[in-house]
């Protein structure tokens, strides 16, 4: 790949060529490569356009040896591509790029108690100014990490807990969201409502559990029988072949919407109607949620919000360690309403029934 160089002397571009170009000083140059304050638009537009123009990039080996920080965050996260985890991750990666630090991902394994101390002490030797930790497993049944953290923490959801100088949250508010599908269908009128849970080493899936089951004894509801899946849709289609054969089935709040969309899928194949028979809510929002049939009632999740509100607060405990922490701002719940819920059938029961003849 070719080099761009400065136009007076041929070498790689330096902060003075991009100010001789933009007709400012120094000084100025760095306040705008760094996003500084008190520049003029007109100025810093004109130094950006110049820095472009000789493809001049700020030197963050040079920063990181005047200022003691390598300008980098790492990012511990499960190597998975489930829907959830991986969009979580991607709106780190672009927040982490806007805020002009670089991003070091390491990826735990599922199944390796220690995956979490490892990749946090690789992450340490490799000088990161911070750390998140979007680790959606517990490995170790809550043990402490054995590593010493003595950088800021962002702590997305809820990995064992460990020792960290600084430590931020940033929440998906499953528990809410779980809360929200729950109660939408006790307003449509359902009797109870039925739960197609993730797997229980996840923490969202714990979260979403409690949240469904708090919501039903909030409201004097039966709470029928858990229904385990995995997360994806063959262990939602596999739920739905069970619960197709239950009369006494008219509404299910499934974990995510990958189980919800096999739930349908096997529901439908027994001859049972959707929304008319039984109502399905999801939680996600995939893209695809609103292209099946019937589109999906689901809850969106705010992967973006979580990522940009943390990541604010975390590079705030960074360049402000003696400052008092930013406030965490939970995300508002978003539910989604589609065409997969409706209020429950008609039943006759026995009673009426007798009552009748």
């Amino acid at each position: 790949m070719a080099r761009l160089t400065s136009r007076s002397t041929g070498t790689a571009p330096r902060s003075l060529d991009v100010a001789q170009l933009a007709g400012v000083s120094q000084k100025t140059v760095s306040r705008v490569m760094n996003g500084e304050q008190y520049v003029s638009d007109g100025v810093r537009r004109r130094v950006l356009e110049a820095a472009e123009e000789l493809g001049y990039r700020l030197n963050h080996a040079a920063r990181a040896l005047a200022s003691g920080r390598t300008r980098s965050i790492g990012v511990v996260t499960l190597g998975t591509a489930l829907y959830g985890p991986a969009s979580l991750l991607m709106g780190v990666e672009r927040t982490v790029r806007d805020t002009g630090y670089a991003l070091r991902v390491v990826n735990t394994m599922e199944g390796d108690a220690s995956g979490v101390a490892g990749a946090v002490d690789s992450l340490l030797d490799q000088g990161v100014d911070g750390i998140v930790i979007s680790e959606p497993i517990d490995e170790d049944d809550g043990a402490d990490l054995s590593v010493r953290v003595d950088v800021p923490v962002l702590v997305l959801g809820a990995p064992p807990p460990f020792a960290a100088s600084r430590v931020v949250t940033a929440g998906l508010v499953s528990h809410e969201q779980a809360r929200a599908a729950t109660e939408y269908l006790l307003a449509l009128g359902h009797p109870t409502v039925h739960h197609l849970a993730g797997p229980r080493r996840w923490f969202a899936a714990r979260d979403r559990l409690e949240g469904w089951r708090a919501t039903l004894a909030a409201h004097g509801r039966r709470e029928p029988p858990v229904v385990a899946g995995d997360w994806s849709a063959a262990s939602g289609y596999a739920a739905g072949r069970r619960l197709a054969d239950d009369d006494g089935v008219t509404a299910v709040f499934a974990a995510n919407d990958d189980m919800a969309i096999g739930l349908i899928r096997a529901l439908l194949e027994a001859g049972r109607r959707i929304p008319e028979d039984i109502s399905v809510v999801g939680l996600d929002d995939v893209p695809v949620a609103a292209y099946v049939s019937p589109p999906l009632t689901t809850v969106r999740q705010p992967f973006e919000a979580t990522a940009q509100d943390g990541l604010k607060r975390l590079v705030h405990a960074i360049e402000n360690p003696d400052a008092d922490p930013i406030p965490e701002q939970d995300p508002p719940v978003d539910l989604v309403v589609r065409a997969s819920t409706a209020p429950p059938p008609y039943r006759t029961t026995p009673e009426s029934r007798r009552t009748t003849a």
